[in-house]
Formats: structure tokens, sequence, C-alpha cells
């Protein structure tokens, strides 16, 4: 080949590499298609941000992000997410309080917010980086644990109610006070939560969930020690996994796990107890010197886009305060392949969702329900009856 052909090739394979980095360019500005190990093809971010870091350091519940979203985020913004994960609130905080953590998002209930402020354990957030505050119902929002979002966005919704397996379980209960029934002693799940059995207690005498009489809390240790030996199983990674084998007939748990249950053996119910259920609100926020804020940023844009966070519905159905994302799901009709591996579509997914008293429950249960709130100084003596009594002592 002659010197000038040779030439001629190199100058036209250089233009050509220029041409393809120019088109598949990194940071989330690519428009070469994305496609998870699923085949769900990852929407581009809108709008696209800058980041330089290349990981990202999350500090999650169990079983809680999909693996479609976190796949994407890495796709389209090239960055590494390094996941841990913890199965209560009283965990995650012991462990951000130690310290010598590097996390970049962390995700506290509603009621671990105020601590978490108080200890500086998170920061403020820069609300000129965020591009998806509206995205969010208003009832999610501004709420007291978190006046104006300052620290906080929300992440998903639910309530702490009974479960039962009506086939298995002939007399069903219809409050907490009935889970105390000898009939029901060694069947029992609930969950590992502190606030949340000690708050079901409490209410089987009438009393506060956040209550701080030393009084009321001691004859709530005394009940709930009555109920301790009969509970076969505290599980908060996936109390579904044992009410689906039929290990456990009846119990404690929240919105999510029981949906899926009901989805894997129908007669399994979701009763909203009498006394009250328990209503929470799950966060994400960003702990005190995160070391890549601009993955994090980019994370929670991400995340909560329309096209994208309608994959809770798929995966993880809690109650979504996304309300740009379930008004994307409500009118696709996008083919996806579902959780059972069966193809599928967001509105079918949001049909499912809006109709079914798990994920959208009466509003008579919601104005019946109890939110559990920061007790300051009285969280020690909480924890102090949650250990002994679950130690037997």
């Amino acid at each position: 080949m002659k010197k000038e052909h040779v030439f001629r090739l190199l100058v036209i394979l250089v233009i050509a590499s220029m041409v393809l980095a120019a088109c598949g360019g990194g940071g989330g500005g690519g428009s070469t298609a994305k496609v998870t190990s699923t085949g769900f093809q990852c929407p581009e971010p809108n709008p696209a941000v800058k980041v330089t870091s290349k990981e990202l350091n999350i500090f999650v519940w169990t079983e809680y992000i999909p693996q479609d979203l976190l796949d994407c985020f890495q796709l389209v913004y090239g960055i590494t997410v390094n996941r841990e994960e913890y199965s209560s609130n009283e965990e995650m905080y012991a462990k951000l309080s130690a310290g010598g953590t590097s996390y970049d998002i962390v995700q506290p209930t509603d009621y671990f917010v105020q601590p978490m402020i108080r200890n500086n354990l998170i920061q403020k957030l820069d609300k000129s980086q965020l591009t998806i505050l509206d995205n969010f119902a208003p009832e999610y929002m501004n709420q007291p644990f978190d006046p104006n979002n300052e620290y906080t966005v929300p992440y998903e919704a639910g309530t702490d109610a009974i479960v039962v397996n009506t086939a298995k379980v002939k007399n069903v209960p219809q409050s907490w006070a009935d889970l105390w029934k000898p009939e029901y002693q060694g069947h029992l799940i609930f969950l590992d939560d502190t606030r949340a059995v000690i708050g079901a207690t409490l209410l089987t005498l009438g009393y506060d969930v956040n209550t701080k009489d030393p009084k009321q809390l001691d004859e709530a240790k005394a009940k709930l020690a009555e109920l301790v030996p009969g509970i076969k199983l505290f599980d908060s990674d996936s109390p579904k996994t044992a009410l689906i084998a039929g290990d456990v007939d009846l119990g404690m748990t929240w919105t999510f796990e029981a949906l899926a249950a009901q989805e894997a053996v129908p007669s399994i119910q979701f009763i909203y107890p009498t006394e009250g259920a328990l209503i929470w609100q799950d966060n994400y926020a960003i702990p005190t010197g995160a070391s890549h804020l601009d993955a994090a940023y980019a994370w929670l844009n991400y995340s909560y886009q329309p096209d994208v966070f309608w994959l809770m519905l798929r995966d993880f159905a809690y109650i979504n305060p996304d309300k740009a994302a379930l008004d994307y799901a409500k009118g696709s009709n996008l083919s996806i392949p579902g959780a059972d591996g069966n193809p599928t579509t967001p509105a079918k997914l949001y049909e499912t969702y809006i109709n079914s008293s798990i994920t959208n429950p009466p509003l008579e249960a919601i104005k019946n329900g109890h939110r559990i709130d920061d007790v300051g100084d009285a969280t020690p003596l909480y924890e102090q009856i949650w250990t002994e009594v679950k130690g037997g002592q």
C-alpha cells in the first residue's frame, strides 16, 4: 500500500473515532441506547449533568431499589454504585454516629430525620441542584420532621398493619390486640422494628404511639413480654418469604411485603387494625461529609425521573410519592419485562397499584392511622425495652 493511502486511511480512522466519541459521550450525554441485563432500555438523564465522581456510596434499606434503576444509573453516567444495606433505622443511625463512614446517600424513615439533623449526620440539600422537587405529591412534602424539605426528599411511604393467611387462620384478627390470642402463638411474624412493635403494643393499651410516660412504657413492656414467646420470627428484610412458604400465618408487616405475599398466595390479606395502622415515610438524605456530592445529586435527579421511578410499581410497590412517575405509568403502554419475567406495561402496573387497598389504602385507614415521631430523650427507654423484651428479660 502506498504511503499516501496509509495516511488517508489513518485520517479516516481518526475522524471516525472522533465522531463515535461525540455520539456516545460520557456524563449521561450520549445518544447510544443503553440496555440492562433484563432488556430494559435506560432513559437518558433529563437534564444530564456533568459528573466527575467515578463512584457513589449508598446506604439503603434491603430490597428497596430496582436493579434496573441501579444498572441504568451506572450505564448512563459511567459511575460505579457501591451499595450497603441495613434492615433497621437503628442500625443505620448507629453506623453513621460511629463515624468513619463515607456514604453519599442514606434512607432514613421520618422519625429518624430530626435526630440525624440534631447530631449533624445529614446535610442541608442544595435545591439549586435538584430538578425533581415538583414531581412529588404535596402531602409528602413539608412534613413536620423536615419543614420545607431542607434535608430530605420523600422516597416511599407505607403502612404497618396486620397480615394474615385466611386459608390457614380460621378467626381472622381485626385488631392489634387480637394478635395476643393464644391460638395464634407460634404462628406469628413481626417486623424487627423497635418503634413499630412497641407502638402497636401501646395502641392495644389505649396509649399514644409516641408516649414518653415511663409508666405507660412499663405497661407496654409487660404486655409485649407476653407476646414475644409466641412470635416465631422477627424479620424486616423479607417477611414475605416466610409467609409465602407457610412457615408463619399472620402477624405484622408493611405495605410491599404484604402485597408481594398476596400476589404469590392470594389468600393472604392485609387488615387495617381497629386501633389504627402505623403510617410512615422513608426519605433520601445526603450524609454530612459525603465525598461524591455531584454523583449524589445526579442520583437523586435520575432516580426520580418519571420514566425511571415508575419502576417502583413493578419491583417495590409501596405508596409512591412521585406523582409525576405515577402519571407517566398511567399513560404508558411500553412493553417491559414484569417482576415475574412476563411482559407487562407501566399502565397495567399502575392499574394494579391504584386498585389495591394495600398500596392505595382506604381514606378511613389513613385517617385512623398513627405516625411515629421522634421521642427525643425517651428514645433510650424504647431501645432498652426492645432489647430486654427480645432477650427475655
